[in-house]
């Protein structure tokens, strides 16, 4: 696909957005792909949080412990899936599979209401949607990296992650509006609806990268990129993954997402990122389980504050990924871009520490998610850019699923452990400021290894 010429003019949105004609197809598709994504979890996100809470603050840690089993029983039959499959089908049964456990729960649900049973059907519930939202992520950006260009990805990974914002905003107001008016299981049922159009979208991204001419280097490999990657193709320098087809079987073994992680330091330092990431996550969700218990006894007002916590998140989120995500991956690269959440984090936990209060929690907690979600998400995806397909959906999926919840564990176990010790929220606050020291030097690292990748300097390995 060649570049547009250069005497054509650029609309009032392309130049606002930073997209290029022949993207506006791809770009709205996968929009819509995450708007479907991140709907659905957002519709069941804010029943999850008030299940945790009404199971007792204490059993948070077993609820982690659960879950980061559940992934390792889930990651090696994802990966061998994977293997065997074209990414089209896969994608596609793994979505559909969670449809179909969401029909599950709604008959739980319902059939449930109050009780022991209730309890335990809330327990495994959060397990499941914790499980959930990792993966149903995790293969979209698995997706968007291997369809789009490293170049590309700078530019329209922000823009693309507006869809999951808007979608983010319209499933918790969903769950905001109608909670006083249907029951949680029957939200359960918008859920399905939307991940079916996830779906469809990702069918119809595959049918059209499938149509396309390969890709790589060329005219525009000098450039930001334009179009895909038809094949798999990096733009310019190193050729990331492999020129195979779109319909091609992924192929390799069901360990091998984990063999790439621990003999890549570049993999590796990935999955630290995300660890170190997590904990500090986790410190903060156990403190937030604090506050809101202390500051709200209904149930039904805790997930209207979850839900308009959300709604505050996504809307900071949108306005960052429309106007501003595109332009500081530009003007800073991705080696500092990076590096902004850790410095959040980082004066965060600090003020956190001092006034350890509902109104202090809220503006770091929306501070925080949202810089992940506009910067630290998408500038994570483009380090994966540079790698080959397998990678993209094996190694990846192990460290957003395993590696992200094992952190899970570290930071939940080491808050209970700590507060066993006596420590308050303001002194486990302020023990995550080196941590978060130590995150932000991992992140400088990544991003100037990814530039090195990118440049074409393999002589090392990724």
């Amino acid at each position: 696909m060649t570049p547009p010429p250069e005497s054509e003019p650029r609309t009032l949105v392309a130049w606002l957005t930073g997209t290029r004609p022949e993207e506006g197809r791809l770009v709205l598709l996968s929009a819509l792909y995450f708007f479907f994504i991140l709907s659905a979890y957002y519709v069941i996100r804010p029943i999850r949080e008030e299940m945790a809470v009404a199971g007792g603050v204490e059993n948070i840690p077993w609820l982690f412990t659960g879950t980061l089993t559940a992934m390792l029983l889930v990651h090696p039959i994802f990966a061998a899936v994977v293997s065997r499959w074209t990414r089209r089908r896969f994608v596609t049964v793994t979505y559909r599979f969670f449809m179909l456990n969401l029909l599950v729960y709604f008959v739980l649900l319902s059939a449930v209401s109050d009780g022991a049973a209730s309890v335990w059907v809330g327990r495994t519930f959060f397990v499941w949607i914790s499980v959930f939202n990792l993966f149903v992520v995790s293969v979209f950006w698995s997706f968007m990296t291997d369809i789009f260009r490293e170049r590309q990805s700078r530019r329209l990974f922000g823009l693309i992650g507006v869809g999951g914002t808007v979608g983010g905003i319209v499933g918790s107001s969903i769950t905001a509006v109608l909670v006083g008016f249907l029951s949680p299981a029957t939200l359960l049922l918008f859920s399905v609806l939307l991940l079916e159009g996830a779906v469809v979208c990702l069918r119809a991204l595959d049918s059209r990268c499938a149509t396309l001419p390969a890709a790589g280097g060329g005219p525009d490999a000098g450039d930001e990129g334009s179009g895909v990657v038809a094949d798999g193709v990096a733009d310019g320098g190193r050729d990331a993954s492999r020129a195979e087809p779109s319909e091609a079987v992924i192929g390799g073994s069901a360990l091998e997402g984990i063999r790439r992680v621990l003999a890549s330091p570049y993999l590796l330092g990935i999955g630290a990122f995300m660890l170190l990431f997590t904990i500090g996550s986790t410190f903060l969700y156990n403190i937030q389980a604090d506050i809101i218990s202390r500051t709200f006894a209904a149930g039904a007002e805790r997930i209207s504050v979850f839900a308009n916590i959300d709604r505050a998140v996504l809307i900071l989120t949108l306005c960052t990924q429309l106007f501003l995500t595109g332009r500081i991956l530009k003007w800073l690269g991705v080696r500092l871009a990076l590096g902004i959440l850790p410095v959040i984090s980082i004066l965060g936990f600090l003020v956190l520490g001092m006034a350890p209060v509902f109104a202090m929690f809220v503006v770091f907690q929306v501070l925080r998610r949202a810089g992940n979600f506009a910067l630290a998400v998408p500038t994570r995806e483009v380090l994966y850019t540079v790698l080959p397909r397998r990678d993209k959906y094996k190694a990846k999926n192990f460290n957003d699923l395993f590696v992200y919840r094992a952190g899970d564990q570290i930071g939940v176990w080491s808050f209970a452990g700590l507060r066993a010790l006596g420590m308050g929220s303001s002194a486990l606050a302020f023990t995550m400021v080196p941590l978060a020291g130590l995150w932000l030097m991992i992140a400088l690292w990544l991003g100037k290894r990814q530039s090195e990748l990118a440049r074409g300097d393999g002589s090392r390995g990724p």
